[in-house]
């Protein structure tokens, strides 16, 4: 029996995966290697501590005697029924500075976005001026800006302003300082750079070409925004009001500085139990109860604006 040869030209038989496969499969796992830093920052300063925060807020005990889990999930409920003024508290303060952010964002962004011109880059600069100072003193200025011997404060009360937000509840008096109104100013003022920016990032992407389309169809320019502008900016709007909404629900240093007991927001309780009480069990269980609150509304509030942008 003679034993058969390949022909010369023949590749050569080996027993391991094909170049071209492996070279393959290497560069299938390029982009995990690229997301690698993004998640073991993320499970250092998110995952660890949210399960640390988790496994505090059923333990029981005290500072003296130490800590130990006990799986006391007694606390949560036991918090929410002493601290549920101010979770309704907090949430009512951010949806109307959320509001009023947008009533105010709304037009300066349209105006930056179509009628700014060659000054679009200093306006934006305007807007984003205020990040170049101290959260802390930006909301410090403003005790001084409401005082009560203070110009604005004598505007409002010659224009009988205060006496309609005193019938409402959300001044005291001819007073400013001290009231809901003081938090909720302080709330639009420090977070409305974050409703403006993603309102310009969206109406900047609008062909102004559908505009004169709209004007050639004898539209009016008010069904050109309700029809056309407005729908294509939702994004901008569900953006803007999310980034508006969320830190805002959970401050503190607006009601610590510009309000009193009577306005204090959920973030105040928890910096107290963490701080000044060390009661970490339920501060921890306050911090998860507002997480689960926001994480609600904001998913309902995204299913209902439909933005496919979002989703």
């Amino acid at each position: 029996m003679t034993a058969t040869t390949a022909p010369p030209d023949a590749p050569p038989v080996t027993g391991g995966e094909p170049p071209r496969r492996r070279a393959f499969r290497r560069g299938r796992l390029v982009p995990y290697w690229l997301l690698l830093p993004g998640i073991l920052w993320l499970i250092v300063f998110f995952l660890v501590p949210l399960v640390y925060q988790a496994s505090t807020s059923v333990q029981t005990g005290s500072l003296e005697n130490g800590f130990q889990v006990t799986w006391h999930f007694q606390t949560y409920w036991d918090a929410l029924q002493q601290y549920y003024p101010q979770f309704l508290r907090s949430l009512l303060y951010a949806a109307v500075a959320t509001l009023l952010c947008l009533v105010v964002g709304y037009p300066l962004a349209y105006l930056i976005a179509f009628r700014a011109g060659r000054h679009r880059n200093l306006l934006l600069v305007l807007v984003i001026a205020p990040f170049f100072t101290s959260f802390l003193i930006r909301t410090l200025a403003w005790k001084t800006i409401l005082a009560d011997g203070g110009p604005v404060v004598g505007f409002l009360s010659s224009a009988h302003i205060l006496d309609i937000t005193a019938a409402l509840g959300w001044t005291s008096g001819h007073r400013v300082l001290a009231t809901p109104l003081a938090v909720v100013t302080g709330l639009t003022y420090n977070f409305l750079p974050f409703m403006i920016l993603p309102l310009y990032t969206s109406l900047e992407r609008i062909d102004h070409r559908l505009h004169e389309a709209a004007g050639d169809l004898y539209a009016t320019p008010w069904t050109t925004f309700r029809k056309v502008t407005f729908p294509m900016s939702l994004p901008g709007v569900v953006s803007g009001t999310l980034l508006t909404f969320i830190p805002s629900s959970g401050d503190y240093v607006n009601a610590q500085l510009l309000g009193s007991a009577d306005t204090k927001m959920i973030g105040s309780v928890i910096q107290s139990q963490f701080l000044t009480v060390l009661d970490y069990p339920t501060a921890a269980a306050l911090s998860f109860i507002l997480m689960a609150v926001v994480l609600f509304v904001v998913t309902f509030y995204i299913r209902r604006a439909g933005t496919e942008e979002l989703l």
